[in-house]
């Protein structure tokens, strides 16, 4: 038999703030309960916020330490680094970059990534390829991160009790093998007509900062319209299903699915289109509530210290965010 390049995940780490906000908090900031309402909608409990001195690359590097050690590799290992986030440390330079040099990643190179939420989830198939199509890239870190406390309006009910802080990371090493392991297809989908409903809108080339976009609060992070709450559980089990018959297995037959934790309505509601158990989702919601680009790779870490997936398991990572946009990666563990 021939040898395949494979791409296999060697490590994992995640990093949440050590300030926990309860959702009491917010009952008492709002002036009404919130709390009945996140617990039976979202299992939301508490959430982590950074302290008004962390930022993203903070959150970046804890978790990009522990991936690195898990994986039993040093920083001169790493050949790429693809930090997605879209609340980076600056505008320019990237994000990336911080990380690398606070690492001490001499040999690595660097890139941002912003597909909103279903950031790390794009970044984990581009790496992917890198490593599949040229020798040249051996392991690469992968980190979603997200530090969307510092973007909210500490009035503003439909956000501020819902958004959280966190980072979660995976090492992807090459593995010469004769059998077909690791990432096994991806599939990456935007529907743009959305882009204006949910953001950031303040501090780009559009609206740069300046005292008008303060007091609109428009680099504050905005619910313009409400998304329809049924995008997800229709878009998400077509690219499943669509990565499946790529793959040659049925939904039936991955062990591990780890999907955007926005909405557990909506994780439930796509388990059972694909004629799964709902035990199969791996979700976080009650202890970190929504970490964004952060949240997938954050479910992946929590389910490895359980034991969780074990060898030759199919898993599925799906993300989707701001945009709107879309990203699934499957793989044979």
């Amino acid at each position: 038999m021939s040898m395949n390049r494979n791409v296999i995940i060697t490590g994992s780490g995640m990093y949440a703030p050590g300030r926990v906000l309860e959702n009491s908090y917010f009952n008492e900031l709002l002036g009404t309960d919130v709390d009945t309402w996140l617990r039976e909608n979202l299992t939301i409990e508490r959430r982590h916020w950074c302290e008004d001195d962390e930022s993203t690359a903070d959150l970046c590097e804890a978790a990009a330490k522990q991936a690195i050690e898990n994986a039993g590799l040093t920083p001169n290992d790493i050949d790429l680094l693809i930090v997605a986030t879209d609340t980076p440390e600056y505008i320019s330079p990237s994000t990336a970059s911080v990380l690398q040099h606070r690492l001490g990643a001499k040999k690595t190179g660097t890139f941002d990534m912003n597909t909103a939420c279903a950031g790390f989830v794009t970044a984990m198939d581009v790496a992917s390829k890198y490593i599949k199509s040229d020798d040249q890239y051996t392991n690469a870190l992968v980190i979603g991160a997200y530090a969307m406390s510092k973007y909210l309006d500490m009035n503003d009910k439909k956000t501020v009790t819902l958004f959280a802080d966190g980072a979660g990371a995976v090492i992807l090493s090459a593995e010469e093998s004769e059998q077909k392991n690791g990432y096994l297809t991806g599939e990456l989908r935007t529907d743009g007509q959305y882009n204006s409903w949910m953001g950031i809108y303040g501090g780009g080339t559009n609206q740069p900062s300046n005292q008008e976009v303060i007091d609109n609060k428009d680099h504050k992070l905005k619910f313009v319209k409400r998304i329809p709450a049924e995008i997800n559980p229709e878009i998400w089990p077509e690219i499943i299903t669509d990565m499946c018959t790529r793959a040659g297995i049925t939904p039936e037959e991955v062990s591990h699915y780890f999907l955007t934790q926005i909405n557990i309505n909506g994780i439930h509601e796509t388990m059972d289109r694909l004629g799964v158990d709902r035990s199969r989702a791996h979700t976080i919601m009650k202890e970190y509530g929504y970490t964004g680009s952060a949240c997938v790779p954050m479910a992946f870490h929590d389910a490895m210290k359980s034991g969780k997936p074990e060898k030759g398991d199919y898993v599925i990572f799906l993300g989707s965010g701001g945009g709107l946009a879309f990203a699934g990666t499957l793989f044979k563990y």
